[in-house]
């Protein structure tokens, strides 16, 4: 053997260099809300605690302001921002360091209502990603779909342009759903399906007629109800049950709601639905039914505490919900009963639960870890991670914990105890 030539043992060691680059990261955060869209991490082994010794910063990088939560990769961090109050800029970034890999734009700024300004007027929603497609929701109730490596616009539905629909006061905030070959929005005042490969609508339902009135709040799910596959969709007046072929309403019941403040995505658990809206109260449902001889919904209970933007998670029977009086409150999925609720906290809270730990994020920078326990309030870690507002929704994945501040983004390792 030649002095250039390499022996077989480094040869080995160089594949598994290799391979250990590439594999570093294994777990993904793609979609609003996680992997299964209800803030649900399967199979998760977190720290037992949660202190400042414990959150080592990796890196924090500036970005104009945004809403959405960051979607993970194995190697990639997408972001979006709002800049100059008149363009939407999506970015791909180094997982391991915050670089920019690409970046892509488009015109997109609006303005709120004064009464809701202080909420911000850029963009809100949670892109969602699948294979080689990203998908973003514009404020200006757009969708555009791009290649997730490059940046390049694959196709842009303007669903006022396109339908004639008028443009959403409080401008796009409905998260994308991608399932097989289409994509699901509530968008144009209605809830439409879109072919992923070029943008067409295949069809609208739920036409709620568009703008202060009409425009969704919530973003839908998809879920088995009766052994049937189907969209759980929740407009500002209404939960429903979609067919995801014809969008076809298979039932579907009215949900009380001030000024049709019914924001949080529906929770569901077996045939029942939970959903909790601001001026209404918090409802269990449970649907029944079949194909052949049609599907029927009942309200199974309700409870006067009130969600309001915060979409809750479920251990154990029990819904952990941040409520509208800026509380948090635990509820028995069986009796509808309060377990306990807290004194107050900020207005917003991003959850995410593993095993019986929920790891929380106020809207004021503070992250918390909560044991999931029907019999208290059990904080068991809380640290200060950014003064700037934190509205946007949290994301894990890896031991890393991304913080979208209003105006930066910042990943933090959670060390083991």
């Amino acid at each position: 053997m030649s002095k250039n030539d390499l022996h077989p043992f480094r040869l080995i060691l160089i594949f598994c260099a290799v391979a250990y680059c590439q594999t570093a990261f294994s777990e993904t955060w793609t979609q609003w809300r996680g992997p299964g869209r209800n803030g649900v991490l399967e199979n998760q082994d977190w720290p037992q605690q949660l202190s400042g010794n414990q959150l080592k910063s990796t890196w924090k990088i500036p970005l104009g302001p945004s809403y959405s939560s960051p979607l993970i990769t194995d190697n990639l961090v997408f972001v979006t921002e709002t800049r100059a109050k008149a363009t939407e800029v999506v970015s791909a970034l180094s997982r391991e360091t915050g670089k920019q890999v690409w970046s892509a734009e488009w015109e997109g700024a609006m303005s709120v209502p004064f009464f809701a300004a202080a909420n911000g007027s850029w963009i809100r929603a949670t892109p969602a990603l699948d294979g080689d497609d990203l998908f973003v929701a514009g404020i200006r109730d757009v969708l555009v779909c791009l290649n997730s490596k490059t940046g390049a616009i694959k196709w842009k539905v303007d669903f006022v342009g396109q339908t004639g629909s008028t443009l959403p006061s409080f401008g796009c905030a409905c998260s994308p759903l991608v399932d097989g070959d289409a994509v699901y929005i509530q968008a144009g005042g209605g809830f439409s399906k879109i072919d992923r490969s070029d943008g067409r609508i295949l069809w609208t339902v739920l036409k709620d007629g568009g703008g202060m009135g009409g425009s969704a709040f919530s973003s839908p799910i998809i879920a088995t109800l009766c052994g049937y596959r189907q969209a759980v969709v929740q407009t500002r007046s209404r939960l429903t049950g979609v067919d995801l072929t014809t969008g076809a309403e298979l039932w579907s019941v009215n949900v009380e709601a001030f000024r049709g403040m019914n924001i949080l995505t529906p929770t569901v658990i077996g045939d029942r639905i939970f959903t909790s809206s601001y001026g209404g109260g918090s409802f269990l449902y449970e649907v029944t039914g079949d194909t052949s001889n049609g599907f029927k919904v009942t309200q199974v209970w309700r409870n006067k505490v009130q969600g309001y933007m915060s979409s809750p998670v479920v251990v154990d029977g029990h819904v952990y919900l941040h409520l509208r009086n800026q509380r948090f409150a635990c509820i028995d999925l069986v009796s509808g009963k309060e377990s306990w609720i807290t004194q107050p906290f900020g207005k917003y809270w991003s959850l995410i639960v593993a095993n019986d730990q929920i790891l929380a994020l106020d809207e004021r920078g503070e992250l918390m870890l909560i044991r999931a326990s029907p019999e208290k309030f059990d904080l068991i870690g809380q640290h200060k991670v950014s003064e700037n507002p934190t509205w946007a929704h949290l994301a894990v994945a890896d031991g890393q914990v991304f913080i979208r501040e209003l105006r930066s983004l910042h990943v933090l390792d959670w060390l083991k105890d």
